[in-house]
C-alpha cells in the first residue's frame, strides 16, 4: 500500500497577540510575508506530495494579496475552509485534502503558519523518526524541544510566584505534527463532538489513548507570537534563500 505525505498549514487566524492589526502570517519579515517561509520549506522537501493552505472563507488568495511573483516556484493549494478555531480549520483542511486525492492511510504534517524557521532538514527528521518507529508508526509524532528553563506557576495574584514546576520530562511542542489522515480526522471529530478543547493535533490524538513520538526539533523553529518576536525572526531569516530548489535539503 503506497503512502504519501501531505502538508497542511492552517492560516485563518487573526494573530491578535502579535499586534499591528494585520494577521501575523501576512506581516513582512526579511522582505517576504511570514507564510512564505513554511511554504518554501515544504516545497523544497522531496517527502511532501502536496501542500494545502487553509484560509478564511472571506480571505483572498495569497497570490492576489502579495502578487504571484512572490510565490513563484512554490507548489501549494488554497482551501478557503478556515473555521472559528484552529481545531475546526485543521479538520476542514483534512476534508479538503481528500479532494486532492489524499487517503486515510496517508500522512499529514500540520504546521503553524507562524513558524517561519522550519527547514527541509527538520521535515525529513520528523518523517524518518515517525516512519522508522516500527509498530508505533501508525501513531505519528511531533517536533518538540526539551524545556531548558525553570518554570514558575503564578499564584492567584498573577505577579506572584505560587510554586516552582519541575521541568524534568517536560517538552515544548512544535510543529509539524505528523499523523495518519484518517486517525487525526477521527480524533478531531471526536474531540469536537465532546466539546473538548485541543490546543494542538497531538492533544487530540492523546485523547484516543495513543502516545505520539517526540522528535527533537530546533529553537530555530520558534513560533512568532508577540510583537518582539518579529525582530528575532528578521535576524533569523535575513539570510534565507530567494527561492527553494527541489531536492535542496540544506538548512
Amino acid at each position: 500500500m503506497s503512502e504519501r505525505r501531505f502538508a497542511l498549514i492552517p492560516c485563518a487566524g487573526t494573530g491578535s497577540r502579535a499586534g499591528a492589526g494585520l494577521p501575523k502570517q501576512y506581516r513582512e519579515v526579511a522582505g517576504r510575508p511570514l507564510i512564505w517561509y513554511p511554504l518554501a520549506a515544504f516545497a523544497a522537501s522531496e517527502s511532501i506530495a502536496a501542500t494545502a493552505v487553509v484560509l478564511s472563507p472571506d480571505d483572498m488568495p495569497l497570490e492576489a494579496r502579495f502578487g504571484a511573483a512572490v510565490f513563484a516556484g512554490l507548489r501549494f493549494d488554497t482551501a478557503f475552509v478556515g473555521g472559528p478555531s484552529r481545531h475546526q480549520s485543521v479538520l476542514n483542511g483534512l476534508r479538503h485534502l481528500a479532494q486532492l486525492g489524499a487517503a486515510d492511510h496517508d500522512w499529514v504534517l500540520v504546521h503553524d503558519a507562524a513558524r517561519p524557521g522550519l527547514t527541509p532538514v527538520m521535515i525529513e527528521q520528523l518523517v524518518r523518526a515517525v516512519e522508522g518507529d516500527g509498530p508505533d508508526a501508525a501513531i505519528g509524532g511531533i517536533l518538540a524541544v526539551p524545556v531548558p528553563d525553570t518554570l514558575k506557576r503564578a499564584d492567584a495574584e498573577p505577579s506572584r510566584i505560587g510554586s516552582t514546576v519541575p521541568r524534568e520530562g517536560l517538552w515544548q511542542a512544535q510543529t509539524p505534527q505528523m499523523f495518519r489522515i484518517g486517525v487525526l480526522r477521527q480524533a478531531l471529530e471526536d474531540a469536537l463532538a465532546c466539546g473538548a478543547e485541543v490546543t494542538d493535533e497531538a492533544s487530540a490524538i492523546e485523547r484516543l489513548g495513543l502516545k505520539p513520538r517526540l522528535v527533537n526539533g530546533s529553537l530555530r523553529n520558534f513560533k512568532v507570537t508577540w510583537p518582539e518576536d518579529f525582530a528575532l525572526a528578521e535576524i533569523l531569516l535575513g539570510g534565507a534563500p530567494a527561492a527553494p530548489s527541489p531536492g535542496d535539503h540544506s538548512e
